[in-house]
């Protein structure tokens, strides 16, 4: 029988890269990944949201981490992929240079972030993932986007329910 502090928790996480850096999110707010497709473009949208996908009759804003980390683009190739995550309960792809892993991290391999890890802002960062020879930067999906910009994409998503 387990003594309960024998319990070790675990936290299965989603490794993909942007640039040099590999980053992590709870696979539980992953619906899919998918090859990078047709976006089409919406006009009146913040930079950094590249437009919608139609994924199996969904209509779902795409947002490209790379412009909203404030990273200079990359031109896309067979490696790039859109991550469809849950942010305040609407499904929205992240379009990153390449999916990795799936890997199970011990709770006690994640510390806490540093004030500044490499180029992006530190408010979006849950930890930092110490797993062997790699460090993978654990994100906060909550907060990757503002209160005001998920109203907007929740304003804008309803504008394109109905869009085939």
């Amino acid at each position: 029988m387990f003594k309960s502090d024998e319990i070790v928790q675990h936290v299965k996480v989603i490794v993909f890269q942007i640039e040099d850096e590999e980053y992590a999110i709870p696979v539980h707010q992953v619906g899919s990944i998918e090859r990078i497709m047709h976006i089409t473009r919406v006009p009146k949208t913040a930079p950094f949201v590249e437009g919608v996908i139609n994924l199996r009759g969904v209509v779902t804003p795409i947002i490209d981490l790379r412009k909203r980390f404030g990273l200079q683009g990359y031109e896309q190739d067979g490696s790039t992929r859109i991550i469809i995550a849950a942010i305040d309960e609407m499904d929205v792809g992240l379009i990153v240079d390449g999916a990795n892993d799936v890997l199970d991290i011990k709770e006690g391999a994640i510390q806490a972030p540093p004030e500044i890890v490499g180029t992006i802002e530190t408010e979006y960062i849950d930890g930092i993932i110490n797993f062997g020879q790699r460090l993978l930067i654990l994100l906060n999906l909550d907060k990757v986007l503002s209160r005001d910009e998920v109203r907007e994409l929740h304003e804008f998503n309803g504008q394109t329910d109905g869009v085939s």
